[in-house]
């Protein structure tokens, strides 16, 4: 592949030569071998210049190309994903009482998730390596996004998926023609039939943390940030956890960039999960090096995981960039929908809208302060469960006759 060096496992270390695994270490199993990639980083640098960067019109993830694991450019998906929109909200700002707030958008992607990232990544590998089918599991946004890619590359799809999965997302997997599975039970229990499926009849899976490529899609969130605010990322960044995979792909992006020197530090990372659904949390807080399977229970759906796929490097990544994982309330999460709504004009699923529950929280706890600025990683738009934003509204609408004279009485206008 085009820089990449090695494959490594994250727990013994053993090392895969590049494109000879898309999976996990066979040594450690799928839980605690997932394997990291590693680039000729002296060589990538020098196609990854602030210079060279400034100068490419090509604005989407893809103007990363020498630090992602692609062989040939022409199995690259012609749907542009990437360079989503970074917000400064001077209202956030203000109503939180700190320095500068970002929001990076994700939403904005072609299925409305930061997940495209991985699964563009995904389709290329799949392409590369020759599959005949693919397949994954998800609680839906990774689902809706791989269905995507791979109708645009002709590869037949089967998709596990969990019972609760929302309806907006199940309506994606089905418009973009993939085989629905739907499994009477949890995100873990799909996650562990499709695993399971795709052994036993050599599917290729992009299921979380099983293909070590999806990080290096995800990681270039990170990438973008950096460039976007002009090289000097701010103190810290929030985002949702479920798996931990984007987790551990945005800080290794930004650890790559502070290695090929484009940053002059990386910020801190915070991971936010929902209390009903936070078993890397209570891991961090016994500092634990993995985490123990819980039972969950919480109206973000993309991020309800009871056995974390990606724990290891998750763990890792927090510890490393002097972050951490916190926790966050149902009603923590509908309140921060609405507040990132009326202060930003971002309307973000629950999954999402948990990064900015984080910031609020460590506000009131006193643990970011007015000399602190940070941005929020919005990983999916709020059409993707508009039940839960319609739970978030402060509001009923009104319900009028044709009539003007009702119109006033409704707004009690004088």
């Amino acid at each position: 592949m085009h820089n990449v060096q090695i494959l490594r496992c994250i727990t013994c270390g053993r090392q895969y030569e590049p494109g000879a695994s898309d999976t996990t270490c066979g040594d450690c199993g799928p839980l605690l071998g997932t394997l990291e990639v590693l680039y000729d980083y002296e060589r990538a640098a020098r196609s990854l210049s602030k210079a060279k960067l400034a100068a490419d019109r090509r604005y989407d993830m893809w103007r990363y190309l020498p630090l992602l694991p692609i062989e040939n450019a022409d199995s690259i998906p012609q749907l542009m994903v990437g360079w989503t929109p970074v917000y400064r909200s001077k209202r956030l700002a203000a109503d939180l009482g700190l320095k500068a707030v970002w929001v990076k958008d994700d939403g904005r992607n072609p299925t409305a998730s930061l997940k495209d990232r991985a699964s563009a990544v995904a389709a290329a590998r799949a392409l590369e390596k020759g599959a005949d089918v693919v397949t994954a599991a998800s609680t839906g946004n990774a689902a809706a996004s791989w269905s995507a890619f791979t109708a645009i590359a002709g590869l037949k799809t089967i998709i596990f998926v969990p019972q609760n999965a929302p309806p907006a997302k199940l309506a994606q997997l089905l418009i973009y023609g993939a085989t629905v599975v739907q499994v009477r039970g949890s995100y873990d229990q799909a996650f562990d039939l499709c695993c399971e499926a795709a052994a036993k009849w050599n599917w290729y899976n992009r299921s979380t943390a099983v293909n070590p490529y999806l990080g290096e899609g995800k990681k270039t969130a990170a990438f973008e940030l950096c460039e976007q605010l002009n090289w000097d990322p701010p103190d810290y960044v929030f985002v949702g956890v479920g798996d931990g995979c984007i987790f551990q792909g945005l800080w290794k992006g930004f650890k790559e960039f502070f290695t090929l020197g484009l940053i002059n530090r990386p910020p801190k990372l915070i991971g936010v999960q929902a209390e009903g659904a936070a078993p890397l949390v209570a891991a961090w807080k016994a500092r634990a090096g993995q985490a123990e399977s819980v039972t969950v229970s919480t109206l973000a759906d993309s991020i309800a995981v009871g056995t974390p796929r990606d724990q290891v490097k998750c763990l890792r990544s927090a510890r490393e960039s002097g972050g951490g994982l916190m926790a966050v309330s149902d009603e923590q999460i509908l309140a921060a929908i609405r507040r990132m709504a009326a202060t930003t004009g971002v309307m973000a699923e629950p999954a999402a809208a948990v990064a900015l529950a984080g910031v609020s929280k460590m506000v009131s706890e006193g643990l970011l302060t007015a000399r602190d600025s940070v941005a929020v990683m919005v990983t999916g738009n709020g059409l993707k469960d508009i039940g839960s934003v319609r739970k978030a509204a402060a509001n009923e609408p009104l319900t009028v006759e044709p009539s003007l004279d009702e119109v006033e009485r409704a707004l009690t206008l004088p």
